[in-house]
């Protein structure tokens, strides 16, 4: 299950005027400021673009589903998240449930649903969500019928840090249900604001993760925050790995991808390394989505019981192709060989 912002992307290839002009930089997620308000209408205007089903959480999930089909289990992936009652959100609803995800929208009738400009320029990316409705997920959701019947059927519960912008209280909610049942809880690290300031949010998170999941970008924002240096990430990853942690029958693991590098994974005071499959240059569509992606992978070989090493594989895998669509958009039916 995953809980976190449903928006739908609003995707374009762009050239570096509109980077400038928004002061937007490549390789970066952020919230949309009142100076960042007219670029949806502009790319809407001015360029050819896509939308595409997103929010990192929902991603995640959509790319997990889309795994497990592979291996005959359907309806096994859930997501909750809050909309407006608009034509963005039916787009958003269709495209979960085409994936095969389980959505239970919250539904907010005065409010649009969130949106996320994704600017691709040369194969990277910029993102700048403006969550809208998404920004009003309550926690009272959680006491509805549907909700409790996923929550209590779940074995691992995911959110991206960028859920800590909306409700803590929501996601400890779970968190706290899952140590308390000794089952998973998965966090991301997400971006590097989140880090720098949600630092409280996120210490209050990680108390209950048993995975944490992030970037090189983030592994290094959450080391020069915490006076551990930004270049050992193995570093970094032990020391969140040593937190305290509410479900104590559970050794957290710390995993950082870092693009075409190896992955770290770390645990029990010891820092595992995994290669990347390198994929060609001339391949190369869209990284949007791609951290995403490894998360679904991941988690989807880890609901089945499988070892560390095949759950970065997956990981790999799924980043992999999904870097060669545009946005997070799946391909056809899983071929994945694993």
């Amino acid at each position: 299950m995953g809980m976190g912002n449903p928006l739908l992307d609003i995707s374009a290839n762009v050239e570096q005027d509109i980077l400038d002009k928004y002061d937007v930089k490549l390789d970066s997620a952020i919230l949309a400021e009142d100076k960042h308000k007219p670029l949806y209408e502009e790319l809407i205007n001015k360029y050819q673009v896509q939308y595409i089903a997103g929010g990192a959480t929902q991603n995640s999930m959509r790319i997990a589903q889309w795994m497990l089909e592979k291996y005959g289990k359907s309806g096994m992936v859930a997501f909750m998240g809050c909309v407006g009652s608009d034509d963005y959100a039916k787009q958003l609803e269709d495209c979960a449930s085409k994936d095969g995800v389980l959505v239970h929208y919250m539904k907010d009738e005065s409010t649009p649903t969130g949106t996320c400009a994704a600017l691709i320029k040369g194969g990277e990316r910029a993102l700048v969500a403006n969550l809208a409705a998404a920004n009003n997920f309550k926690p009272s959701h959680l006491e509805t019928p549907k909700a409790q019947e996923i929550i209590n059927s779940v074995d691992i519960y995911y959110s991206a840090g960028f859920f800590l912008t909306v409700s803590v209280d929501a996601l400890v909610t779970v968190a706290s249900k899952m140590a308390a049942d000794n089952k998973i809880f998965a966090l991301n690290l997400s971006a590097p604001f989140i880090v720098d300031f949600f630092g409280d949010q996120l210490a209050t998170a990680l108390e209950y993760a048993d995975y944490v999941f992030g970037n090189e970008s983030e592994a290094a924002a959450y080391g020069k925050k915490h006076g551990l240096g930004e270049d050992d990430l193995g570093k970094v990853a032990l020391h969140i790995c040593g937190l305290p942690k509410k479900n104590e029958q559970r050794k957290r693991i710390v995993v950082f991808t870092q693009g075409s590098k190896s992955t770290i994974v770390a645990t029990e005071g010891k820092v595992t390394e995994f290669a990347v499959q390198p994929i060609a240059a001339d391949k190369l569509v869209d990284t949007n989505g791609a951290g995403d992606a490894f998360v679904g992978g991941f988690l989807a070989q880890l609901s089945m019981g499988k070892d560390m090493e095949a759950c970065v594989k997956a990981g790999h895998w799924a980043a992999g192709i999904i870097i060669q669509q545009s946005g997070t958009t799946i391909p056809g039916p899983c071929d994945y060989e694993g």
